[in-house]
């Protein structure tokens, strides 16, 4: 891995995407082509505010080492270059690619106003041409009209297009990828509406343990409104028909009740699985977290499946295997009796996966607290009587540069069994916490000092039994 920088920043992600300097927002354009995986992003060249959006460009063939290439599209007449997906045209529909297959970006044109243009490359990504016809949907005389995301839908043989438009979202449909027909809307009274939705995404999943039964899941985003304050994303579990989508579902379900994680996007044409990875920021204090020269990270990529718990489905996310390749060495503790007060453990580290599962017993709270310091500490914790698993940052490290920083986001989770299983991922400047094997998440970041790395064990009002505890420290995916 070429490495620009050094990546040992201070708060530099060590195995979450990054770029090497400048602003960095959602995640643009991912594709699985011919072997490797495409990560392009909302970029600003010019420096680490947003502004003058343009698509950077990364190419994995693991989803863990990167490669940074030059900057895939830049803005122009038509404006900036907002969010927007890339699809593989493997058939030649839109005639760009003299019968062999391709790669179209659908994006959006932010100038004066918001329109969707393409562009196509014959070279694997690597050089891009915008479409003489730009934009190929003109804005409808809405303010907020953005975001495409497009999918091949074999049902009916047509390419269609997830937009946000305000509150909703809007369906089209091309044969060709560059004239497209409205087809439906859906949202206006559904979900949160506590501010503009965002970066939609719709896709089919098998639903586990239930076979030959799927459903769609359509994930779109919210600011602010989200559930932990500001950003956020919610989804919809039902059925589209190749025109509209519907759902019979009741109440709102967040995609992630941390602060961070946000602007998700899936990768196209994986085979096998369905993978996705978001923004890991919150525009309450995108523009003023404490890292330079770059600002802003992903998530790390996860796993997507979908679960009925309780008669409810249930999206599940899980870290993409390929993390393995990242541990180092691997510590187990299991069957121990933890008493109130709490366990400092022989392992330090500012990188670590770490697997718990906890049964209960008399404690009202229990958990486990990382990046600790002289005055530091991230608490990853479970309340017993609320049955609520939180992430309390409030003493994490740098809080002072918002004051919607230092909160504690929480989430309701049931034990299964009287069990609680937690599977955390811990970077420089991040802490995400899978609970219940993915039914449950919270993304946060966290900026504490390089030399606050303990690791503890704790339970409050009574004992908690650690039925296994797995710690594998994780390299750096930079060397």
């Amino acid at each position: 891995m070429k490495n620009e920088t050094g990546y040992q920043e201070a708060y530099r992600p060590q195995y979450h995407f990054s770029p090497p300097k400048n602003w960095m927002n959602d995640p643009n354009g991912l594709v699985y082509y011919k072997g490797e995986y495409h990560l392009f992003y909302q970029y600003n060249p010019y420096g680490n505010q947003w502004g003058h959006m343009s698509w950077g460009h990364a190419v994995s063939k693991d989803l863990i080492r990167w490669r940074h290439l030059p900057v895939a599209l830049k803005e122009d007449d038509l404006g900036m270059i907002f969010s927007g997906s890339v699809v593989v045209d493997k058939h030649d529909t839109s005639g760009f690619f003299g019968g062999k297959s391709g790669l179209v970006a659908i994006y959006t044109s932010a100038g004066e106003s918001q329109q969707q243009s393409i562009a196509y490359s014959k070279d694997d990504g690597r050089t891009w041409h915008k479409y003489k016809g730009n934009p190929v949907i003109p804005n409808p005389g809405l303010k907020d009209f953005r975001d495409p995301k497009v999918f091949w839908d074999d049902q009916t043989g047509k390419w269609v297009m997830v937009l946000a438009a305000g509150d909703r979202v809007m369906f089209y449909s091309s044969t060709n990828l560059r004239n497209w027909s409205y087809m439906s809307q859906f949202g206006a009274d559904q979900g949160a509406h506590g501010g503009v939705w965002e970066c939609p995404e719709l896709f089919q999943l098998p639903v586990e343990g239930h076979p030959g039964e799927k459903k769609w899941v359509l994930q779109v985003d919210i600011n602010p409104g989200g559930i932990a304050g500001g950003s956020g994303g919610q989804y919809f579990v039902g059925e589209f028909d190749g025109k509209k989508f519907t759902t019979q579902q009741k109440g709102i379900k967040w995609v992630d009740f941390g602060k961070d994680f946000y602007a998700t996007q899936t990768w196209s044409n994986t085979p096998g699985r369905l993978i996705w990875v978001a923004w890991m920021n919150n525009w309450q204090y995108a523009q003023d977290i404490p890292t330079s020269p770059w600002r802003g990270a992903m998530s790390f990529p996860r796993e997507l499946s979908l679960k009925k718990v309780n008669g409810e489905y249930v999206l599940v996310q899980k870290p993409v295997q390929e993390i393995n390749k990242l541990r180092e060495d691997t510590r187990v503790w299991n069957n121990r009796i933890i008493t109130p007060g709490t366990e400092l453990l022989p392992v330090r580290g500012e990188t670590l996966e770490i697997e718990a599962e906890f049964q209960l017993d008399t404690a009202d709270e229990f958990g486990l607290i990382v990046r600790k310091g002289t005055k530091e500490k991230t608490i990853i914790g479970y309340n017993v009587g609320n049955q609520t698993l939180f992430v309390d940052r409030t003493q994490s490290g740098r809080t002072d540069f918002s004051k919607d920083f230092p909160v504690v986001t929480k989430a309701q989770m049931k034990p299964k069994n009287r069990v609680i299983q937690l599977h955390i991922l811990v970077d420089r400047s991040s802490v995400e916490v899978f609970g219940n094997h993915g039914e449950t998440v919270l993304t946060n970041q966290i900026f504490p000092d390089l030399k606050s790395q303990g690791l503890e064990l704790y339970a409050r009002g009574g004992n908690v039994k650690l039925q296994t505890l797995r710690i594998h420290r994780l390299k750096s995916a930079w060397q």
